[in-house]
């Protein structure tokens, strides 16, 4: 499957151009194109998509960063191995800023740069996986939970896409989430569905907001954890868990948007009022060897 991947070779030097090419092709590759310019670099990516670009620090009229930034304007996912004479802390905490998916020195060893591309597809592989499976799993979980607690089945509207700031109904629940991707999930609703949510748990009137408030995080801690999971026995490789919830309250609150690589939000419909629920990953970023 990984011969199947199509990479192109960034290089101000038709030597070093070659010498990758010759083997990527020996390691199962297969090598489109070739650049040896930001120009030439934009052009061929342009035309002819590739998977993955090899990049050189140095060229003519700009350096690998931002050449990198200039085809990402073209593919923002585009995974990209900086292949560099050069490599200290200064090249590498950029590189780690741009995102950059690996990091390999001249000369090139071909069985290092073989397995460094064979992980980075597999973690954009995983990563698909997840794209395509969290937003399901989240809402299970948060229907399961109101089936287990309460017998109710929510049901979902006003699904969303977009990752957007929006102003909180009054409580709003954080979960953050490690594991091989990191993000998090928002669990928002007003005051008063808060307090009828915690009274049917509890079947107890006159809560106290604090004691409310320790219920919400404690709902949203078991639906994420419970997504985590149902995640994890899909795709073991993934690891996720769950952070201690945030809980933000008050009137006027707004939730900044996060940056990340993909977002889902719904509105579930539930006897107690509207809950807002938003979960978001980010992509593995570039980290040191």
């Amino acid at each position: 499957m990984m011969k199947d991947r199509k990479i192109v070779v960034v290089d101000d030097s038709p030597f070093s151009v070659a010498m990758i090419s010759k083997i990527l092709g020996e390691k199962g590759f297969e090598v489109i194109g070739s650049a040896n310019s930001l120009q030439e670099a934009v052009e061929v990516v342009s035309t002819l998509k590739p998977d993955l670009v090899t990049m050189d620090m140095t060229m003519p009229d700009a350096d690998g960063l931002a050449c990198t930034r200039a085809i990402r304007e073209i593919d923002p996912n585009l995974k990209v191995i900086i292949i560099s004479s050069m490599m200290d802390e200064e090249i590498l905490r950029k590189a780690k800023k741009e995102k950059i998916s690996g990091y390999i020195q001249k000369p090139v060893d071909g069985d290092e740069l073989s397995l460094l591309i064979r992980r980075i597809m597999a973690d954009e592989e995983s990563f698909v996986e997840l794209e395509q499976l969290y937003y399901t799993v989240f809402k299970e979980a948060l229907t399961d939970t109101f089936n287990r607690f309460f017998k109710a089945i929510p049901t979902y509207k006003n699904l969303k896409t977009s990752n957007d700031e929006y102003v909180s109904r009054g409580i709003s629940v954080v979960m953050g989430i490690i594991g091989k991707y990191s993000g998090r999930m928002i669990l928002d609703m007003s005051i008063e569905s808060a307090g009828r949510i915690a009274s049917g748990i509890l079947k107890q009137d006159d809560l106290s907001e604090e004691y409310v408030i320790n219920m919400m995080g404690e709902m949203a801690n078991i639906i994420a954890g419970n997504a985590c999971s149902m995640l994890n026995k899909k795709n073991e490789v993934l690891g996720l868990r769950v952070a201690p919830p945030t809980v933000v309250y008050g009137e006027s609150i707004t939730i900044s948007k996060l940056k990340l690589d993909t977002v889902t939000s719904v509105e579930a419909d539930t006897v107690f009022g509207d809950l807002y629920m938003n979960v978001g990953f980010n992509r593995s970023e570039y980290n040191e060897q």
